[in-house]
């Protein structure tokens, strides 16, 4: 495992920071997305722009804004397969201030999923990868002439244009992969700019001539055009379908392809023993197994019927006539659960003592 030292705990602390704000944003966002609906102005999805003149709408994106700034600094600490992965606990926030302020209901299952979402997220920390040491500009644009990494971005540009151009206007309205994946897609090449940029900024502060350097410019405005790709295509995303289907999806699409883009660019994986590995990819699942139970459940109402036969009130005596037991659950208006039938037995048998 990595070790705790100053400068992994305050990338650790920055990447919960941002987890929290942009967590929120998407609640924000959505609100504002939601108050223009019902004025009737024209909807982000079929096109309209007019979430530019409300304030939640701004709030969100200024929320973004400082969750992304403590993401980028967080990047600079800690490796990007610890840091994307934890962005998990905005998903958490997000399910829990949706609950509150969109009215979106969290259940049994959403909450098993937020415990699960926590415990993967502190598999990933403790075993943590370590990247190959990029301590400057140089040493960076020789990562990114790797034909591995040309290769894999040529794959995410090709693929994103047919995505916009191609798919957007036939499945776009009707299928929620369409416009997440190009958010996700473009977000794993915006993460390498992120990593750069943050050399940069550290070579500048040490009193390097770093703004004569030509990369750092470049990874500036290729930054600037990934990051104004994914604003455009999540609020789309997020205008089309519910809160609760675009979060989970994309926090899985993204964290996927980070990792694939930060495997390939800084071999993060090169020097990681087994059991290391072991625990990031398990942690890694458990997170996506609890994002899957915050969400695929949410409108589900959690009732006795779908526990186990021999957990189901009326079954678990097992000498129990079977006859017996469906007269109880035959009626759809019968309480469920028994502390409800046994009240309303005890009235009834109150009733006739009193007759």
């Amino acid at each position: 495992p990595v070790a705790m030292g100053a400068g992994f705990g305050a990338g650790l602390g920055l990447a919960l920071a941002s987890s929290a704000f942009i967590g929120g944003s998407f609640v924000l966002k959505k609100k504002g997305l939601l108050r223009l609906c019902g004025r009737g102005r024209a909807r982000a999805g079929q096109g309209g722009h007019a979430y530019l003149r409300e304030w939640l709408w701004w709030a969100g994106l200024l929320c973004m804004g400082v969750g992304e700034a403590a993401n980028f600094a967080a990047y600079a600490f800690a490796p990007a397969t610890l840091v994307t992965p934890l962005g998990a606990l905005s998903v958490l926030v997000s399910a829990v201030l949706s609950s509150v302020f969109l009215n979106e209901q969290l259940n049994v299952h959403g909450k098993i999923g937020c415990i699960l979402s926590i415990l993967g997220s502190t598999v990933m920390v403790i075993h943590a990868p370590q990247e190959e040491e990029v301590s400057s500009l140089e040493s960076m644009a020789e990562k990114l002439k790797d034909p591995g990494f040309i290769v894999f971005a040529v794959c995410v540009l090709v693929s994103s244009l047919l995505l916009i151009f191609v798919a957007g206007p036939r499945y776009g309205q009707s299928n929620v992969l369409v416009y997440v994946l190009v958010c996700s897609a473009i977000g794993s090449l915006s993460v390498s700019c992120v990593k750069g940029l943050g050399i940069a900024l550290k070579e500048l502060f040490s009193g390097k001539p770093v703004l004569k350097e030509p990369l750092g410019w470049v990874l500036l405005v290729c930054l600037v055009i990934c990051i104004s790709i994914q604003i455009n295509y999540l609020n789309k995303a997020l205008d089309i379908f519910n809160t609760s289907v675009v979060t989970p999806i994309y926090y899985v699409l993204f964290t996927t392809a980070v990792m694939m883009c930060s495997a390939i660019l800084f071999k993060e994986w090169q020097h990681m023993v087994l059991d290391n590995i072991i625990g990031s990819i398990s942690g890694f699942l458990t997170i996506v197994s609890g994002i899957f139970l915050l969400h695929a459940f949410r409108d589900m109402p959690f009732t006795p019927n779908l526990l186990p036969l021999f957990l189901q009130p009326g079954r678990a005596n097992p000498h129990l006539p079977w006859s017996s037991a469906d007269r109880h659950q035959s009626c759809q208006h019968q309480p469920l659960l028994p502390s409800e039938d046994k009240g309303s037995q005890s009235a009834e048998e109150e009733e006739e003592e009193e007759e």
